[in-house]
């Protein structure tokens, strides 16, 4: 992992798609600075797609569909994409379950919750929970408590991560990764190859850890540090600043390198 200002004048030449993480990467202690949702258009308007993937919960991410100069999102860990349609007031959703499984996935993570809080009589839910359609949050404490859940939700069948802000639960067998090549091959016919060399992924925490270790084009916004530990594949790059100062930097070696 190198500092991004190292980077050559033309390292990101070949970058047709920007993907990224939000909470932290975009923004900063949970806002969302003026600086970063300008790199996010100056990026759209140099004809490079940006799609944010992201652990939020699908009723945020169909605002983000609808309103922010992005292509579309991958929400709640790969469990759905959003993207907003050509009328410009209506978004299509494409979800990692079958259309026929959907409700049964849902069952299935009821049931799982009730389980998770059964073992764990302290596990909070995340106050965002009731905008979410395929995932489980619970709020993270910053103790063993943590661990607790993730252990929880793995032996009540649940697929488990943790993020800098919630202990996650789904199921289904996805992750951030498995769902961005889906929808790369699916709705912007980009082969799995193809995807390696033309995508840039910025990040922050555990659950980017499939992207760091896929694509070429990685950068950790700085904060990324605190997680190095739990990473099996660090970012190829660092920024100086943290969250979407960060991400202002990636974007503009992005867009200098073009």
């Amino acid at each position: 992992m190198q500092p991004l200002s190292l980077a050559p004048a033309n390292q990101f030449s070949s970058v047709r798609f920007v993907l990224t993480d939000m909470d932290e990467t975009l923004t900063y202690r949970g806002r969302l600075p003026a600086p970063t949702y300008d790199a996010l258009a100056r990026l759209e308007a140099a004809g490079i797609r940006v799609v944010p993937v992201t652990a939020a919960p699908a009723g945020w991410c169909d605002q983000m569909a609808r309103m922010w100069p992005v292509d579309g999102v991958i929400a709640e860990n790969g469990g759905l994409f959003l993207r907003r349609r050509e009328d410009g007031h209506h978004v299509e959703r494409h979800f990692w379950h079958a259309p026929d499984t959907i409700e049964s996935a849902g069952d299935q993570l009821r049931s799982i919750a009730q389980r998770v809080e059964t073992a764990v009589p302290q596990a909070e839910q995340a106050d965002d929970q009731l905008f979410r359609l395929t995932s489980l949050a619970y709020r993270r404490t910053g103790t063993d408590l943590d661990q607790r859940i993730l252990d929880a939700l793995i032996q009540a069948g649940a697929n488990a991560t943790i993020n800098n802000l919630w202990v996650l639960g789904w199921v289904g067998g996805y992750d951030k990764l498995s769902m961005s090549l889906r929808i790369l091959a699916d709705v912007y016919g980009v082969t799995a190859n193809e995807a390696a060399e033309w995508i840039a992924y910025s990040g922050d925490s555990t659950n980017d850890a499939p992207m760091f270790g896929y694509f070429k084009h990685t950068a950790g916004v700085s904060t990324v540090v605190d997680y190095l530990p739990q990473l099996p594949v660090a970012p190829r790059w660092i920024t100086h600043g943290p969250g979407g100062a960060g991400f202002v930097e990636f974007a503009d070696a992005i867009l200098a390198s073009r």
